[in-house]
């Protein structure tokens, strides 16, 4: 598949460590079909010039979003959290898909006016992972989009997160679930595709199950793209008419 054809996903990431994050995220993509923007607040994030987004990993997310009280342990990047906010708000204004990656899947839930827990272990009193090697069991829920792509079979999974969604946001249902309880994966009812995970399936691409994330976003960026086409099309011919 040439370059210029293949569908164009933004991904979100943090100034400080988005250098070492963007590869890993952008392998995933092409292995997909896909080729990668980056975007971080020391530039624009347009999603009218891409056909996707992925909202990449970092700090926490300020509870001034959602109506939190900060807890002292918080990492915040208030511009960070402006940009993605209205990234997403722009995707789905534009019918085009988003993939969240752990702060990204947070981000997604309170960008459509969900809540998180700012210490998720404390809450559910689970044990804390902090590895980018698969050793957190993850329960994927029967019936979702992540069950259709990945199968329903428990999952195990890498964990660097301490927030987690609380109150789902508009539109949205729990896709995973860890042994706690705790929510690990969301996903949007309704089109355009939506899907956030709490785990880095970045780091996690030599998984076919992992592969399949990447593989259905960039699906649904070539699909929504197809059908720009196909409009544009449509309106020129009756521009002739």
């Amino acid at each position: 598949m040439s370059r210029r054809m293949r569908p164009v996903i933004g991904v979100t990431t943090s100034v400080k460590t988005g250098w070492r994050v963007f590869p890993f995220i952008a392998f995933g993509v092409w292995l997909a079909g896909g080729r990668s923007v980056r975007w971080s607040t020391r530039g624009e994030a347009d999603a009218t010039q891409v056909d996707g987004v992925i909202v990449g990993g970092g700090d926490d997310i300020s509870p001034e979003l959602y109506g939190g009280e900060l807890v002292t342990t918080a990492v915040l990047d208030p511009a960070r959290d402006r940009l993605e906010a209205g990234v997403v708000a722009q995707a789905f204004d534009l019918g085009k898909p988003v993939l969240g990656i752990c702060r990204g899947s947070q981000m997604l839930n309170v960008a459509l006016g969900g809540t998180l827990h700012q210490d998720a272990y404390s809450h559910y009193g689970a044990r804390k992972y902090s590895t980018l090697l698969p050793k957190k069991d993850v329960q994927v829920i029967a019936g979702t989009r992540l069950a259709q792509l990945t199968g329903a079979a428990p999952m195990r999974v890498n964990a660097l997160h301490s927030q987690a969604v609380d109150r789902l946001g508009e539109g949205l249902v729990v896709a995973a679930r860890d042994p706690s309880g705790m929510v690990q994966a969301i996903e949007r009812i309704a089109d355009p595709f939506a899907l956030g995970v709490q785990w880095h399936p970045e780091y996690l691409t030599y998984a076919r199950r992992q592969r399949a994330l990447f593989r259905a976003l960039v699906a649904a960026a070539r699909a929504c793209r197809e059908d720009r086409a196909q409009l544009a099309e449509v309106s020129a011919e009756a521009l002739t008419l």
